[in-house]
């Protein structure tokens, strides 16, 4: 006799996974309510990290808030620092010499690259895939020690400023960022054949977590997220801010909005970004890297929104002016954050374990969330 199926349910629990959890990819918790196995509902739980950056903006000079971009989205710092500076500059209407804008671009795509390396690694590594751990992070180390080389510093970088960037590039610099990019697609050959062939984090992957082009929208997802979606959506192509209008690269997408499709969209995005530095360093000027700006930054009273393709998705800023040397009102608009909104859409109705697999794949990173 077939058993009713009311009578195999179970009694529903609440589990907390996080704040502290090693696949929360930080100080995130999530309140999970499980029948069996099953994920019935997905609660976000946010603050445990909460820098109160948008508020100390008020109480800092124009160009002491660059080091607090540095610990947005902390894996990107060289983007954040752009996104943010953009924005000053355009308030002020400064015009930024040609070879900074140029350094500005190769940097902003090694950040981003260094970015995606982490999310492929970790996202192998929650799959316990212990082996892919490794190469991403080995290379990524190379992006680092450029970044050292210029500015001294590896993580939270404060390289971008108001008017160009802090320093101009040492001898050794393009020789080594040469020598990285020749080696990259090595790496991203080793991850496709590590991971992305692999047919136990195929099993894992492949059709979880998937969310349609028209819910990512109104989720407002954006960045490589989106563009697993099927959608070619780029602000460095559908609204070029700097000097993007001048490279030749395409925009990746896939059109299944799994889990698996936003792992495999990074490594297509890796190949593009090194496009571009390649067009950059071919094209690098001679000059100045800082433009002649005022000792103290006053931008005239008004407002401004400035968003760029960050690593994560579209990073905005908007700022106030009120005329002093201080932002009135500084709002970041950040990708981790809105992303991390989808996360009880794509997992409620699926496992337990496809969570786990889910917030590795849209890729958050909690300084960028809780601000």
């Amino acid at each position: 006799m077939a058993v009713a199926r009311e009578d195999l349910l179970t009694q529903q629990i609440e589990l907390n996974m996080g704040p502290q959890h090693p696949s929360t990819h930080g100080v995130y918790r999530a309140l999970l309510t499980l029948d069996g196995e099953k994920v019935v509902k997905v609660e976000n739980i946010i603050g445990y990290l909460h820098r109160g950056i948008e508020k100390l903006a008020e109480d800092r000079t124009y160009t002491q808030v660059i080091p607090y971009t540095d610990r947005l989205d902390y894996l990107a710092g060289m983007l954040n620092n752009l996104g943010y500076v953009q924005a000053v500059e355009k308030l002020m209407g400064i015009a930024v010499p040609e070879r900074a804008e140029y350094l500005r671009i190769i940097m902003a795509e090694l950040s981003r690259i260094a970015s995606h390396m982490i999310m492929v690694a970790s996202m192998a590594l929650d799959v316990s895939g212990w082996t892919a751990w490794f190469p991403p992070f080995r290379e990524r180390e190379r992006i680092l020690d450029l970044f050292e080389m210029t500015c001294g510093s590896r993580l939270t970088v404060s390289y971008m400023r108001i008017g160009g960037v802090a320093a101009d590039i040492p001898p050794g610099f393009l020789p080594a960022l040469e020598a990285f990019l020749n080696d990259l697609p090595g790496m991203i050959a080793e991850m496709n054949g590590l991971i992305t062939g692999n047919e136990i984090f195929k099993a894992r992957c492949q059709g979880v977590g998937k969310i349609d082009l028209e819910t990512a929208l109104a989720y407002g997802i954006s960045g490589p997220n989106l563009r697993a979606c099927g959608l070619p959506f780029d602000l460095r192509k559908a609204r070029p801010y700097g000097i993007y209008d001048r490279f030749e690269f395409d925009v990746p997408t896939l059109n299944n909005g799994d889990s698996y499709d936003r792992f495999v969209i990074r490594l297509l995005e890796m190949e593009q970004s090194a496009r571009i530095i390649r067009q950059a360093m071919a094209g690098l000027p001679d000059g100045s890297v800082m433009a002649k700006v005022p000792r103290v930054i006053k931008p005239p009273r008004g407002e401004v929104y400035h968003q760029i393709e960050g690593a994560k998705g579209i990073l905005g800023f908007y700022l106030v002016s009120d005329g002093g040397n201080k932002p009135y009102r500084l709002h970041i608009h950040s990708p981790s954050f809105v992303n991390l909104g989808a996360l009880p859409r794509i997992t409620e109705g699926g496992n337990i374990q496809d969570f786990v697999v889910n917030i590795a794949s849209i890729d958050i990173v909690l300084g960028e969330v809780d601000r």
